[in-house]
């Protein structure tokens, strides 16, 4: 055992779950076998605890659209580090932040700042209810850790497996919750309709995009339902924020919410979201208590105004989608080469593939296996950022094929568990042991 994975074994003893976010579990990768934890990372780059160098396609969670460590953000972040990150005044760079969102999404009027995706999506959940003067919420897509959301897996324990995460166990969410949150499927818009008509809805919260287009209108749809029965419609784009357009995806859809949040990408790495408004819904912010410390911190929004500024003038979101579009069909070419059959989902700068196999997850377990053995970390998906330059997604493509070849043999016969060289990849929520 090297020194990443000796100390997740102590994390498991010591810290619940072994670590603070479920994508990031080593189990999730590659069980007994992942390198666990990082000493340094620089543009694509990621260094272990033994100083091994991977190149990193993954960039889990989809932090960081400019690349790891970039100099420009990193240097707000440092003059914030040298002049003072916290005091009893409140710091100037959230007004200057709030003044960048507004303008680029003119429907909105007013901002709330948070530090991570769940509480965005909670702060955007208590807004609307307010705003709304209704309890009940039908949902589509993933929206986080908290009691509002996985109230769903309460009237249904599978409630939530097709938004990203299976298994999700409401233990300790408040049984009286029961009945306030309604999934629905995207694109299924008479669901949702039946939705609002049977259960008293006061909010719809969405992904504009994860997996799927939108087909026969569905956003304009909704859109159109929730403005007719006085429901305030709220997009996450926590994830999609930012891929494909300087700002949300809606305003490649051309369909305005009441509400959206942003978060991961929007400091590259550095902790802020946002929650922004039409000020008719946002005004309710000021009837309920929403409030605390380290919101206010100032480190957030000097990163993410830096990252703004980097982002508008090397047209970032452009550049991710390009490479992505490019990876994909690169995957799609190599599976035709192999007659191996893929599905390929997402944002093109947040593409994945899967095989359409009953071994799909031991095939996933072994090309993480295998690609880092050559200095990748990697699973079937690539998180494309501005550092991923061409040469690094040929190379990545020269280590992937032979693995591909083997793949191939295992659908021919081969018996795939006698590659493996530990357990299989979890696939969504598992209790640790």
């Amino acid at each position: 055992m090297d020194k990443g994975q000796k100390l997740y074994l102590k994390a498991k003893s010591i810290i619940a779950g072994g670590n603070m976010l479920l994508s990031k579990r080593p189990e999730m990768f590659l069980p007994d076998q992942w390198p666990s934890y990082f000493s340094k990372t620089k543009g694509s780059k990621v260094w272990d605890l033994e100083g091994r160098e991977y190149i990193d396609t993954l960039m889990m969670p989809g932090t960081n659209i400019l690349g790891y460590s970039h100099p420009e953000v990193d240097e707000a972040v440092m003059k914030i580090i040298k002049d003072g990150n916290m005091s009893t005044m409140n710091a100037p760079e959230e007004v200057e932040l709030a003044e960048q969102l507004i303008n680029l999404h003119p429907w909105a009027e007013m901002v709330r700042f948070a530090r991570s995706g769940g509480e965005a999506n909670s702060i955007s959940i208590r807004i609307a209810r307010a705003a709304s003067g209704k309890d009940n919420v039908a949902f589509c897509g993933y929206h986080g850790w908290h009691d509002w959301y996985l109230a769903s897996n309460l009237a249904d324990s599978n409630g939530l497996d097709g938004h990203l995460l299976p298994g999700l166990n409401p233990n300790g969410v408040p049984r009286n919750l029961k009945g306030s949150v309604h999934p629905f499927e995207y694109n299924d818009f008479d669901t949702l309709e039946s939705l609002v008509t049977s259960k008293n809805i006061g909010v719809i919260k969405m992904e504009v995009f994860r997996n799927k287009e939108p087909e026969n209108n569905f956003l304009e749809k909704v859109r159109k339902l929730a403005t007719d029965r006085n429901i305030v419609l709220v997009f996450d784009e926590c994830t999609s924020g930012f891929r494909k357009s300087f700002g949300g995806l809606h305003k490649i859809y051309g369909v305005e919410p009441d509400m959206a949040m942003f978060g991961k990408a929007l400091g590259n790495g550095y902790a802020v979201t946002a929650v922004i408004g039409k000020r008719e819904m946002m005004k309710a912010a000021e009837s309920t208590f929403i409030s605390s410390t380290f919101w206010t911190e100032r480190i957030g929004s000097a990163a993410g105004i830096a990252t703004l500024k980097v982002m508008e003038r090397e047209k970032s979101w452009e550049k991710i989608t390009a490479t992505g579009e490019i990876i994909t069909n690169k995957w799609k070419k190599l599976a035709k080469e192999f007659n191996l059959s893929i599905t390929t989902t997402g944002l093109a700068a947040l593409t994945g593939f899967s095989f359409k196999s009953p071994n799909a997850l031991a095939y996933k377990t072994f090309i993480t296996q295998e690609m880092l053995k050559v200095g990748y970390l990697s699973a079937t998906a690539f998180y494309t950022s501005t550092s991923h330059t061409s040469e690094i997604v040929s190379q990545y493509f020269a280590a992937l094929k032979p693995i591909f070849a083997t793949i191939k043999e295992c659908e021919e016969g081969r018996d795939i568990m006698t590659l493996l060289e530990g357990p299989i990849a979890h696939n969504g929520f598992k209790r640790l042991n």
